[in-house]
C-alpha cells in the first residue's frame, strides 16, 4: 500500500478531495489574500478554514506569510501541474479508446449499410 506521506500526487488529490479547500484555491487564483478574507464566503470558523489551509500548505498548494498581524497566503500551482500532466496520460489514453471504438461502430454501420 502506498504511504501518503511519501507520494505527493496522492498529497495533493487528497487536497483536492475537499470543496471548500477547492473554493479557497479558485479564490487564490485571483491574486494573494488574507485568511480572513478567505474564511469570509463559508459559514464556518477561522480556526476551520486555518486546518483548511493547513492541509493544502502541506500538500503544497499555497504558502501563508505573516505580515504584521496578518497572514496571507500565496497559490503555489506546481503540484496542480503534476496532478494535471498525470491526468493527461489517462486522458489521452481514453480519447484513444473512443476513437477506436468510434472507428469500431463507423465499420459495421458500414456493413449493414451495403446490401
Amino acid at each position: 500500500m502506498v504511504n501518503l506521506l511519501d507520494d505527493p500526487l496522492a498529497i495533493t488529490f487528497a487536497a483536492l478531495a475537499d470543496p471548500t479547500r477547492r473554493a479557497i484555491l479558485e479564490r487564490l487564483t485571483k491574486g494573494d489574500a488574507s485568511v480572513t478574507e478567505l474564511a469570509r464566503p463559508f459559514a464556518v470558523s477561522l480556526p476551520a478554514i486555518s486546518k483548511q489551509l493547513r492541509v493544502l500548505e502541506r500538500a503544497g498548494l499555497l504558502t501563508q506569510e505573516k505580515q504584521g498581524r496578518v497572514r496571507r497566503c500565496h497559490l503555489e500551482a506546481e503540484p496542480l501541474r503534476e496532478a494535471v500532466e498525470w491526468l493527461e496520460r489517462y486522458r489521452r489514453y481514453w480519447e484513444q479508446q473512443l476513437d477506436s471504438l468510434t472507428d469500431y461502430l463507423n465499420e459495421l454501420k458500414n456493413e449493414e449499410e451495403q446490401p
